[in-house]
């Protein structure tokens, strides 16, 4: 008991360490989704694929440039013939990351392990300023 009274500012350090390390979990950042920083390092580093799940209008008012649009209800009939290499990381969007979410479990029942969420959807990509693609 002597060892933890004299060291409590270790327990201390270790614990809002711990707390620092957990806190991303606890907002839903750590729960499989994506930043928008992070897409970009993996659309570029990985060569990842982003599959729009949004509606054909939502997706002609703008999306992530080179993305390739597969609504939700049509991802799993579609996506097996869209991407063939089930090997390739899928960065799945939506409008605020809500279907993206659903899309996310789909594709990985179909065999895509690497597929992610884009977290806050569209609102974050736009949001940090990063390139939008209208439908035209």
């Amino acid at each position: 008991m002597s060892f933890f009274l004299e060291n409590w500012t270790l327990f201390a350090v270790a614990i809002a360490s711990g707390a620092m390390l957990l806190w991303p979990a606890a907002k839903g950042g750590a729960l499989g989704g994506l930043t928008p920083t992070d897409a970009v390092q993996l659309m570029n580093r990985d060569k990842a694929v982003v599959i729009d799940v949004c509606t054909a209008d939502e997706f002609a008012a703008g999306h992530i440039k080179g993305a390739k649009h597969v609504p939700l209800e049509e991802l799993e009939s579609r996506l097996p013939t869209v991407v063939k290499n089930k090997a390739v990381p899928l960065i799945l969007v939506c409008a605020s990351g809500r279907r993206s979410g659903r899309a996310v479990a789909l594709a990985r029942k179909l065999g895509y392990e690497q597929a992610q969420s884009l977290s806050g959807g569209m609102g974050a990509w736009r949001s940090a300023s990063l390139p939008v693609e209208k439908a035209g």
